[in-house]
């Protein structure tokens, strides 16, 4: 980490540099999407339920260490946090398309996605740099950018993913979108290597020797403590939880209901990639200036309510009800996602911008841990429109809790009282 302090004093940083590494990041995320549940269930003879668990024990790994790098990067700073991160999930990668071209038990593919989930629990060290470069005014419109690259993630990984799964190595596929995107990975590193600047100045670092373990409780107990903070983290968390009931369980869907493929699959995920980062990128940047951030979270959240509504009817209303679904789903995420961080990074103090958004990110992880085994359990066991019904449901307690969040900044907690 030598190289770092001529190149984080020299200029300040931006956001284009955070843009391309949290892109980088996600587009390996989204190539496996299309495939991976199902290689479980089809090749390696699995159920839903356990296909579905490969996704939650990667966010199993993130719920631990998400707080770990942030609390870690408000200590020594962003650079070298993101630095380790991104070549770590590269081997992940890597790992994974070892496992599903050469491995005999499903035991390889846990193995590789608990190595990518400790590895890209970065979210939260993310967040944190576009706070440290962002003025609190336009902290939403910072975040919305965040969101465009999750967006433009899943516009073309999925859409990659789906295409090259019909590529197969020793009979599997998947394998080779898992080497493309280590490969994306290596290219990631070097471009946080020499393109990323360090935002965190040494003098507004944190001095307190926050534990580093991943269950912190003082630290969540910090967070959770603020009205404003606790609440907030617990309405995101519930989003979270509703929202990726669908992620491994979406394949089994379009495959089982409409007889899609794995390129079809990527073709709708990829349309709501696209939504979502237009949603972000274009639409919440211009709301922001107009109308708070409360009120777009309220609002994305209603239209994920009708959004999964929709798929719930997809049986009986076909195609117009997975594609009218998926639509507003992408619509619905893309304005509460970065409206939700923005609310929570302007009542954090400077020094715990990685504390704060890395707890939320953390209780994200978790409810990525959660969600997917919940959609699988409810597919396998009740029939293919359970998960979606269920994911209605949660998004209504998400708005309920929403609505008691207050349009109000409460002051930082002192640095100086940090144990």
């Amino acid at each position: 980490m030598s190289i770092e302090p001529e190149i984080a004093t020299t200029k300040k940083p931006g956001l284009g540099a955070i843009f391309l590494t949290v892109f980088l990041d996600l587009l390996g995320f989204g190539l496996v999407l299309p495939f991976l549940a199902e290689e479980a269930r089809d090749t390696f003879h699995t159920t839903e339920f356990v296909g579905a668990l490969l996704a939650a024990a990667y966010s199993a790994m993130q719920f631990l260490f998400v707080p770990v790098w942030g609390r870690l990067s408000d200590r020594i700073g962003r650079r070298p946090v993101l630095l380790w991160s991104v070549l770590a999930a590269a081997l992940g990668m890597f790992g994974l398309a070892g496992g599903l071209a050469f491995g005999g038990s499903v035991f390889w593919l846990f193995a590789a996605r608990i190595w990518s989930g400790i590895a890209t629990a970065n979210l939260g060290t993310a967040s944190a740099y576009i706070a440290d470069v962002t003025k609190p005014e336009d902290r939403a419109k910072g975040m919305g950018l965040f969101g465009v690259a999750f967006g433009l993630g899943f516009i073309l990984g999925p859409g990659i993913g789906g295409m090259l799964s019909e590529i197969t190595v020793n009979g599997r596929s998947g394998v080779v979108a898992c080497a493309l995107a280590g490969v994306l990975g290596l290219v990631n590193f070097a471009w946080t290597l020499f393109g990323l600047r360090e935002s965190l100045p040494p003098e507004l670092r944190s001095k307190s020797k926050r534990r580093l373990t991943p269950l912190d409780w003082n630290a969540t107990v910090r967070t959770l403590s603020r009205p404003s903070l606790g609440l907030a983290v617990l309405v995101n968390f519930m989003t979270i939880a509703s929202f990726t009931i669908l992620d491994q369980t979406f394949r089994f869907f379009t495959k089982d209901l409409f007889g899609m493929t794995q390129r079809g699959t990527g073709l709708v995920l990829a349309v709501v990639g696209i939504t979502a980062a237009l949603v972000q990128g274009g639409l919440v940047r211009q709301l922001s200036k107009r109308v708070s951030e409360l009120l777009l979270l309220r609002v994305g959240l209603v239209v994920q309510v009708a959004a999964f509504a929709c798929l719930a009817a997809a049986p009986e209303l076909g195609l117009f009800g997975l594609w009218t679904g998926s639509v507003l789903l992408a619509l619905g995420n893309g304005l509460s996602q970065p409206s939700g961080s923005a609310y929570l990074s302007k009542r954090a103090g400077v020094s715990e911008q990685g504390e704060v958004l890395g707890t939320n990110q953390s209780f994200a992880s978790l409810a990525r841990m959660f969600g997917p085994a919940i959609g699988g359990y409810l597919y396998g066991a009740f029939g293919l429109r359970w998960p979606y019904a269920a994911s209605a449901i949660g998004m209504t307690v998400a708005v309920a809790l929403a609505l008691s969040l207050r349009d109000t900044s409460e002051p930082a907690a002192p640095t100086a009282a940090l144990p």
